[in-house]
């Protein structure tokens, strides 16, 4: 399949994601069946990212033609993907990244999310039956060449001792921060706001932590966050915050909250979900310094570094874990 067909598939199956065809509403209902942190808003707010962000034709040129790939791949690998779960179509950039550089992929579904690329790619099938060459669906991802596993910590290393011995990406847990100086404009916390609560916390772009100047005034922050104070109403995530306060007013831990999220001070850059850690500073030099050496850090949002409110809005370079997919794959040719 020649790459030019590749991409012109990748932008159809774009505009299917933005249609209204009765059969996509009705998968992203059943997703939301299927896992309840899948709330439609977050379906939704996932796949017009994937949409715009990365399936845009001009922005898919732009993306492969950077790394040289060949029109047809003569010697296609077959690669075994391992998907998370925890953010709807979150592996969803490396069943792209596969698919583009013209290997053949073996997709682990996660039981979390399910639904909503088995039927993406059904679509895809549809729109050309070749593609059935090139993406199958497995439980075991034995004889593969090579390997892409997105888990946490655990199952990193069941991923280490499985496919350690085939070229391989593996990550881990990771998660975000932001750094605040306390000049931030109510329109700026406003934003920060979408960085924290956007799939409820769940995602490794999320802001967990806070890193905030001495003195600093949580009040318009707080009031900032109440925009997001429906997920309070949320089941799971209502459990989550109740049993998150009970802990820390049983352990007589100092905390702030809206009543859908609370601020306690901990060194912790990953917080249960509800939790948001903050951190006093004094040198904002020593931070900066400390999230660098920190492997735990995906991004970093603040009036000096990724825009407040983009940080769920990756593009198609802003590769997880900093582990350019496209060169790995490209490599597997050399």
């Amino acid at each position: 399949m020649h790459l030019k067909q590749r991409i012109n598939l990748l932008s159809e199956l774009g505009d299917y994601i933005l249609s209204d065809n009765e059969t996509w509403k009705n998968t992203k209902q059943k997703a939301f069946a299927a896992n309840s942190w899948f709330i439609p808003e977050f379906v939704d707010l996932a796949v017009k990212n994937i949409a715009t962000a990365f399936l845009e034709k001009n922005k898919l040129e732009n993306w492969i033609n950077s790394y040289q790939f060949p029109a047809e791949n003569n010697r296609p690998l077959n690669i075994g993907v391992v998907m998370a779960g925890n953010i709807p179509l979150v592996g969803f950039h490396d069943f792209l990244s596969v698919f583009i550089s013209g290997h053949k992929q073996t997709i682990k579904l996660s039981a979390k999310d399910n639904v909503l690329l088995p039927h993406l790619i059904q679509h895809l099938f549809s729109l050309d039956p070749m593609t059935k060459q090139f993406i199958s669906f497995g439980e075991m991802l034995k004889g593969c060449d090579a390997y892409i596993a997105t888990g946490s910590n655990n199952t990193g290393r069941y991923f280490d001792y499985y496919f350690g011995k085939y070229p391989h990406i593996i990550r881990r847990n990771r998660t975000s921060v932001a750094m605040l100086d306390g000049k931030e404009s109510s329109a700026d916390l406003e934003k920060l706001a979408d960085d924290v609560y956007d799939y409820f916390g769940l995602g490794c772009r999320n802001v967990t932590k806070l890193f905030v100047p001495e003195k600093y005034d949580f009040v318009p922050l707080l009031d900032a966050f109440r925009k997001f104070n429906r997920l309070a109403e949320h089941n799971k995530y209502k459990n989550n915050y109740d049993y998150q306060l009970a802990l820390l007013i049983l352990n007589k831990k100092y905390y702030m909250t809206n009543e859908s999220v609370i601020l306690t001070e901990n060194d912790s850059p990953f917080s249960p979900i509800s939790v948001l850690h903050f951190e006093y500073y004094k040198d904002p030099q020593q931070i900066l310094d400390s999230l660098q050496e920190n492997q735990d850090i995906q991004c970093v949002t603040g009036n000096r570094f990724l825009q407040f409110g983009r940080a769920q809005s990756p593009s198609l370079k802003d590769y997880a874990d900093g582990v350019d997919t496209l060169q790995f794959l490209h490599s597997l040719n050399d």
